[in-house]
């Protein structure tokens, strides 16, 4: 009876953490998976492996976890000093964005790899702002970028309003993508939907902008409506469709390319102050010496290139 009573109470323990561990990841003897660097997977093991099978890249099958047919071929399999850890090395670089599945035959063990969800959020801000910022890297917005960079005070507010309404109007395009156009099979409307959404925002800037602060709003004069047609603007509902980014995953874009946007203003904005007490040759001024100083600009801004985050 005291048996029966012992194995009745341990029981609710036994089955919370029987589907407890495969729900944090834990799979047999594998204590840890991860990305290494382009081309690896690095498998940690809670006890030391065979050590003949732990280096076979035969004892490997991997594959992304939306292509199982598709083998990805694994040309090393060297075993770290520890004697538990395994990093696989691969003929390509893997795609880190989607998550992978790593079956080891010799072992009879499977795992699940993938990033961090939140630092894959935190790398499309990144991203969006710095590695692959639209103004530097992809040359967009151009007209508004040269317009309103003269004054940091404009460049600011300028900023700010793109910022705001990068959100808004990517939130709106996001619903209007996922549950009108996608549902109803209305793609080829997108570019026409995409801009009557950014234009009622914009609108509605406009109106918020003439009551509360006159004076920025004169300031902006023709470029705020301008922001209408803005190719970033556009740019980014059209990425968010095309790869199909959940709702957190575009408000991170839209963060990323309009505080791009804003912060390639106001470094413009700080240097073309600059400039106007600079001897710059009369060839050169005004247009001319502004085109040069994105250019160094963008220069800068390639630095950036390869970054990975997370």
């Amino acid at each position: 009876m005291k048996t029966f009573t012992l194995i009745r109470r341990a029981l609710p323990t036994a089955l919370f953490l029987l589907f407890l561990l495969p729900a944090l990841g834990w799979a047999g003897n594998i204590a840890g998976q991860r990305f290494g660097g382009a081309d690896e997977i690095i498998l940690t093991f809670a006890t030391a492996p065979d050590q003949a099978t732990a280096t076979n890249p035969q004892s490997y099958n991997v594959h992304e976890e939306a292509d199982p047919d598709i083998r990805l071929a694994v040309t090393r399999a060297d075993l770290g000093g520890d004697g538990r850890s395994v990093t696989l090395k691969f003929e390509a670089p893997l795609n880190t964005l989607k998550p992978h599945v790593v079956a080891i035959s010799g072992l009879g063990e499977s795992v699940r790899v993938a990033k961090s969800y939140l630092g894959y959020l935190f790398g499309i801000l990144v991203s969006a702002l710095l590695i692959n910022n639209f103004v530097f890297t992809k040359y967009l917005g151009l007209c508004v970028f040269f317009g309103t960079s003269k004054r940091k005070d404009t460049a600011k507010g300028m900023g700010f309003t793109f910022l705001v309404v990068m959100v808004v109007s990517a939130i709106m395009s996001w619903f209007f993508y996922q549950f009108i156009l996608k549902p109803f099979q209305l793609n080829f409307l997108q570019i026409v939907v995409f801009i009557g959404l950014v234009s009622l925002t914009v609108q509605a800037v406009d109106t918020v902008l003439r009551k509360v602060n006159p004076v920025l709003f004169n300031s902006f004069g023709v470029y705020l409506v301008l922001v209408i047609a803005n190719c970033v603007i556009l740019a980014v509902p059209l990425i968010l469709a095309n790869n199909e980014y959940n709702f957190f995953e575009t408000v991170m874009l839209a963060v990323g390319a309009g505080g791009g946007f804003m912060l390639a203003l106001y470094l413009m904005a700080s240097v073309r102050e600059r400039l106007e007490l600079a001897n710059v040759p009369r060839s050169f001024r005004g247009v001319p010496i502004a085109f040069i100083v994105a250019g160094q600009f963008a220069l800068a801004f390639l630095g950036f290139s390869g970054l990975s985050i997370f």
